[in-house]
């Protein structure tokens, strides 16, 4: 398991700037999560060679993690079949950069809209946000506003969103995407990117409205990181779920 600064990533050339490397096993992360009772933590595969990781993780406990990272019509059912509570998709409903409804409307048929994560990963261009796909290398024609979320949200359960211009280099979020989200998403969402601190993680709340839920990487101690501590984030979320 690695944590990586998301728009290092490259098909070609230097591999991605990693921030930590886990010396635990997949299991050890798909048991502490489901004895703290987190559910819905992403395995995602990034690159060849990762299935075995990703399928001893979620067949821990299955129906408890998501999975991502190459997902097509054709293989989806399996990664359920493997103990996957949803699966992520990204690249494969684009095709030369442009959303392919076909393809969204082929999963839905191989999984079922509530198994479905549409996964609207994004960078900036001028004012607005655009979903990258491949490995966020590839920059689509779908822009990330109020229409999209609308019309997407019938045919997935959630939207998975990492802000890749800060992913993994604690520096602060996305704050305008963030408000974005809050103000326009109808359907769950995840955010990630930037979240640091304690105040990070308040800004979320008020920018978001108390409606995203949100992924830390770097910053967790659990990581390596300094900003953030691991039992403070669970103790956040069972209070969030008693409230």
């Amino acid at each position: 398991m690695k944590q990586i600064v998301g728009g290092s990533l490259r098909d070609q050339g230097e591999g991605p700037v990693t921030n930590f490397v886990a010396s635990q096993p997949p299991e050890y992360f798909a048991d502490l999560y489901w004895r703290d009772g987190l559910q819905g933590g992403h395995v995602i595969m990034l690159g060849p060679g990762n299935e075995a990781a990703a399928r001893a993780a979620l067949g821990r406990h299955p129906g408890s993690l998501q999975v991502g990272g190459g997902i097509t019509a054709a293989n989806a059912a399996d990664w359920l079949d493997a103990g996957a509570d949803k699966v992520i998709v990204t690249s494969y409903v684009f095709v030369a950069g442009q959303l392919m409804p076909e393809r969204v409307r082929e999963l839905v048929g191989e999984v079922g809209r509530d198994r479905l994560v549409l996964d609207l990963s994004c960078r900036r261009q001028g004012d607005d946000y655009y979903v990258v796909c491949d490995r966020w290398q590839t920059f689509t024609s779908l822009r990330v506003e109020r229409d999209t979320l609308e019309a997407l949200a019938d045919w997935c359960a959630e939207f998975l969103v990492h802000g890749v211009d800060v992913e993994g280099k604690q520096a602060g979020i996305e704050e305008p995407l963030v408000e974005l989200l809050g103000e326009h998403a109808t359907i769950p969402v995840t955010y990630a990117g930037g979240i640091t601190t304690p105040a990070d993680v308040e800004r979320m709340a008020m920018l978001g409205k108390n409606r995203l839920d949100i992924t830390v990487g770097s910053a967790l101690d659990l990581f390596g990181g300094r900003g953030l501590r691991y039992r403070d984030l669970v103790e956040l979320d069972q209070r969030n779920r008693d409230s």
